[in-house]
């Protein structure tokens, strides 16, 4: 006989492989638990980054004698009762193999009670219930996890350094209080602080803690309601951008996720807002019916499907973009405050600091290559700008940790819609030409103070949005070439051309093989750019090899980017005052007058109040 049945421990050690990758998967199951136990409060506390040491103590339901020693049975569950159950999963947890599966590969002590008699202390080795013996009432449970893969010696190998391993952990809980800020968060690392959230239910709060109080001031609040969904959270300010987009958070119906689609759906929402290879920060929630998602999909339930893919991202997208038209989003310029705020909450913080005055790339195409030459400026003096841009305040060291936290909380408050309301029956103000610097960058004034405008940016901005109207208005009849164009492809190109011949057909392009590797066109869709249409025909087969499909709206994107692009004045080309309010009144017309079509700003402010500072003119 070679079929035999595992033994529950071996079953149950293969289990933790899939639910217990590393000690953050533990911190993540049985502070899930806790949530789901309706608890208000929940402390965490690690030692050796969770290796020797994870207690998870909450105020919630607890559990019985009883559930408390089925609870680390295998597959033991309060929560599925049938198959129904399965597609209107309302909990974090509900397959039932947490307990058992952590249980399995350490030493676990539990203490619960449901507040109403003595509770109830298990110990278990193995997964094993070794003793068993009363404890006191307090409501709530508290779980000690020891000696993490004590009897798995070979997934300790596979452990990173323990300060990767207690990034993960940050990270989670990080996530897990930006999607529950109405529960009150204690974090400490070895006895040391990491991280406390206020449980009030504001998010903004939490992402302050989390990011720091300059990058909370920096968001935006979002809310839109839909017949299917519910997105609200907040989206930062253009200029606030990381390098990655593992500072996009998505939580679906309190379950913080990682969806690919949906990080996809916010970055095509900021679309030319964001430098090219950078990400914004971003903290989304989404309530929706629980069968319109599947989280049955993966053993850690991070990844889930959605059975109205479209319609939700679409509405994510309009949502952010709306936020967008509604507000200015002129980057300020002030001077940075170095002085660390003592409130601070020593969280570990993986990420680079943020650059108040957000830098931009120059391309090729607009390097400065002249000496900077002297701009004449008006002497005016002006009121103080009553809106005092935002500096960290320096916390007296004897203030206590809950004063400053009331404090920093509510200047948060009074703050976190900097600018919002600023300019909202216009998308920018007017300005007036004054000068122009190094041949690059107009600069000009009003009421409110100075502006740099990069004038290639600007005017890219104004032809991009031209041409994008100019080829999305035209229909798909076929322009004949006199004389046809010729192209030769790789192997693999050649290959992708004859699979998806009847896609490309489909959107006007008839690839007529022409030797070996080389094809003729002899016609093209009319919206081809003049003296473009080689770059859109490679731009398709690219697309068509990376994507499998063409998609002909982001080539038309893509070709309005590139004609705007070549088509703008450079760097180092002066301009007279004529040619600068005439720029300036066309990118006040534009829909997005910000950004360029690369992400990069096209307007940087520098308020009134700002530079009387600068000339000691107010202290």
């Amino acid at each position: 006989m070679k079929i035999v049945q595992m033994p529950d421990a071996l079953a149950n050690k293969i289990a933790a492989g899939e639910v217990v990758e590393r000690p953050a998967s533990v911190v993540k199951e049985l502070v899930e638990n806790s949530i789901d136990a309706n608890s208000t409060w929940i402390k965490i506390e690690i030692s050796e980054a969770g290796l020797q040491q994870i207690k998870i103590t909450d105020d919630g339901d607890g559990m019985s004698e009883e559930d408390g020693e089925k609870a680390f049975l295998p597959h033991a569950t309060s929560k599925i009762k049938e198959e129904n159950d399965l597609f209107h999963v309302k909990t974090l947890g509900f397959r039932g193999e947490a307990l058992a599966s952590i249980a399995s590969v350490s030493r676990l002590t539990v203490k619960t009670s449901q507040g109403d008699a003595a509770g109830t202390l298990l110990s278990l080795e193995g997964g094993k219930i070794v003793d068993k013996t009363k404890s006191d009432a307090r409501r709530g449970s508290e779980i000690v996890v020891n000696d993490l893969f004590y009897n798995t010696p070979a997934r300790l190998k596979y452990m990173k350094s323990l300060h990767t391993e207690l990034g993960h952990i940050t990270d989670l809980l990080n996530r897990i209080a930006l999607a529950h800020p109405e529960i009150r968060f204690e974090a400490t690392h070895n006895g040391k602080s990491l991280f406390h959230t206020p449980g009030t239910g504001d998010m903004l709060n939490v992402i302050s803690q989390v990011y720091g109080m300059g990058t909370a001031k920096k968001m935006l609040r979002i809310k839109q309601e839909t017949l299917d969904f519910s997105i609200q959270g907040y989206i930062a300010r253009p200029e606030v951008t990381r390098a990655s987009r593992s500072y996009i958070s998505t939580i679906i119906n309190g379950r913080f996720v990682k969806s690919i689609p949906l990080n996809k759906a916010i970055i095509q929402a900021y679309h030319t807002l964001l430098p090219i290879g950078r990400s914004p920060i971003v903290v989304l929630s989404i309530q929706m019916d629980p069968i319109l998602v599947d989280v049955n999909v993966h053993p850690t339930k991070q990844e889930v499907r959605f059975s109205k893919e479209k319609e939700l991202f679409a509405a994510i997208e309009e949502t952010i973009k709306n936020k967008f038209r509604e507000i200015t989003l002129i980057p300020e310029v002030h001077k940075q405050q170095f002085k660390k705020d003592k409130s601070e909450q020593h969280t570990m913080r993986f990420e680079e600091p943020i650059n108040q005055a957000q830098s931009s790339v120059r391309t090729t195409d607009d390097t400065i290559i002249n000496e900077p030459q002297p701009v004449m400026m008006d002497n005016q003096q002006q009121e103080p700008h009553s809106g005092t841009p935002f500096l960290q305040k320096s916390v007296q060291t004897e203030q206590s940790p809950l004063e400053a936290e009331a404090e920093a909380e509510a200047e948060l408050k009074d703050n976190s819609n900097y600018k919002e309301e600023e300019f909202t029956k216009q998308r920018i103000p007017a300005m007036y030409p004054i000068g122009q610097l190094q041949g690059t960058y107009i600069l000009a004034q009003n009421e409110n103070g100075l502006y740099m405008v990069d004038q290639h940016a600007a005017q890219e901005r104004i032809k991009y949005e031209f041409f994008k109207k100019k080829l999305g208005d035209t229909n798909n009849e076929l322009q004949q070439l006199l004389l046809p164009l010729t192209f030769e492809f790789s192997k693999q190109e050649s290959i992708f051309i004859e699979q998806y011949k009847a896609e490309l057909e489909n959107v006007g392009l008839f690839f007529e093989s022409f030797g070996q590797q080389s094809y003729i066109i002899r016609s093209h869709p009319n919206w081809f750019p003049n003296g473009f249409e080689e770059e859109v025909i490679r731009e398709m087969i690219d697309q068509i090899m990376q994507d499998e499909k063409v998609n002909v709206e982001i080539i038309r994107e893509d070709a309005a980017i590139l004609m705007s692009c070549k088509r703008s004045i450079k760097a180092n080309h002066y301009l007279n005052h004529d040619d600068m309010f005439r720029l300036l009144d066309d990118l006040r017309q534009s829909t997005d007058p910000f950004t360029c079509p690369h992400g990069r700003p096209i307007i940087v402010h520098f308020s009134t109040y700002e530079l009387e500072k600068m000339f000691k003119r107010v202290m």
